[in-house]
């Protein structure tokens, strides 16, 4: 059941949900905002409850509006593009092999068969930062486990539009966002410490902070830094 709540010119989406607690999210790129409740919350206590988070609320949607986008990739040569925040010339070779990505310097080259359109080239470049990602991951955890005093049973990669990383505490594995991979690695070892924590604590509450402060003295540091990043452009359908 999908209602809404106008909060000036904020139109809320209010979903009621099978679900014990209250759940707030904006999301990119425009600010859109959308509260899940229990189906047995009634429209005041959720107006009530949007009203309390309105400062909140506009911080995130001018956070969104303000972040630089990433134009529409050709995938043509000398155009620009990132591993742990260094940037590279896209170098594209035709050959009658199969398609890879190598550094060489500061360039990418790009090797694909003659005639591969755009989206074969997307499709081979975005298997490659995957690679790179799950490559990378692994060690991060190793180092943090014994420190945090958890456990990650499993780690997924995948494209993620609305977030950078995911926790199921319950199941103990973690999602990571594929662009991570442009990003300094600075800004990956945030998000995965980010992620681990939520397996000592779920929410974004207190204790989350001060967690995040004793394991982390610079997290705040590092999630500014990457959220000011240029992120990907999408077509983004609801």
């Amino acid at each position: 059941m999908t209602k809404q709540i106008e909060l000036g010119d904020i139109t809320v989406d209010v979903v009621l949900k099978d679900i014990k607690n209250i759940h707030l999210s904006v999301y990119p790129p425009n600010g859109r905002v959308k509260i899940s409740a229990p189906l047995r919350m009634d429209m005041d206590t959720i107006r009530v409850f949007a009203i309390s988070r309105l400062g909140w609320i506009k911080k995130q949607q001018k956070k969104f509006q303000e972040q630089e986008r990433e134009t529409p990739r050709e995938y043509l040569d000398l155009e620009s593009h990132y591993l742990w925040g260094k940037r590279y010339l896209l170098k594209v070779i035709e050959v009658d092999e199969a398609p890879s990505v190598e550094l060489k310097h500061r360039k990418m080259i790009l090797r694909v068969r003659p005639g591969a359109d755009d989206k074969k080239k997307q499709d081979i470049v975005d298997a490659w930062y995957r690679e790179q990602l799950k490559k990378a991951v692994p060690p991060l955890i190793a180092v943090w486990e014994p420190l945090l005093g958890v456990k990650v049973e499993r780690f997924f990669v995948q494209r993620m539009k609305t977030k950078w990383g995911s926790c199921n505490h319950k199941a103990c594995n973690i999602r990571l966002n594929t662009e991570l991979a442009k990003k300094p690695k600075e800004c990956l070892e945030y998000t995965i410490v980010h992620e681990m924590t939520h397996l000592l604590e779920p929410t974004h509450n207190s204790r989350f902070i001060t967690l995040m402060d004793r394991f982390m003295p610079k997290w705040q540091f590092y999630r500014d830094k990457l959220n000011q990043l240029p992120v990907r452009h999408e077509d983004w359908i609801y």
